[in-house]
Order: structure tokens, then C-alpha cells, then sequence
């Protein structure tokens, strides 16, 4: 059986890694800048946000933005 490679699997996980900081930075940024937000509880957006990797910036711009 093969060793497990990790230099192998970087060019297909750098990608995945600068999406999940770039959407990390902009929800946070978004976050920080609006006054209200649905749920009405910044700090638990923010939680979301920095928690649920990838997918809790998604949470927050499908669900948590008051437009």
C-alpha cells in the first residue's frame, strides 16, 4: 500500500482553501458592515460564519443578509 501523499493533494486543495478564505473574509467584512441582520444577532452569524466551514459563509449570504 502507498503512503498517503500530501504534496499530491495540495494543487487540488489550494483552491478549496483560498474559497473557503475568501468567502470567510468577505462574509465577515459583509457582516461587520451591516446594521441588522435576520435573527437579529450579529455574534451568532459571526460564529456561523468562522465555524461551519465553507458552507457557513453560504448560510450567511443566503439566509442572514437583510437586504
Amino acid at each position: 500500500m502507498e503512503r498517503f501523499d500530501v504534496v499530491r493533494l495540495l494543487p487540488l486543495l489550494a483552491p478549496l482553501v483560498l474559497l473557503q478564505l475568501g468567502l470567510l473574509v468577505a462574509a465577515l467584512w459583509d457582516l461587520y458592515h451591516r446594521e441588522r441582520v435576520r435573527g437579529g444577532n450579529k455574534i451568532v452569524w459571526a460564529a456561523i460564519i468562522v465555524l461551519v466551514n465553507l458552507l457557513g459563509p453560504l448560510a450567511y449570504y443566503l439566509f442572514g443578509r437583510e437586504d
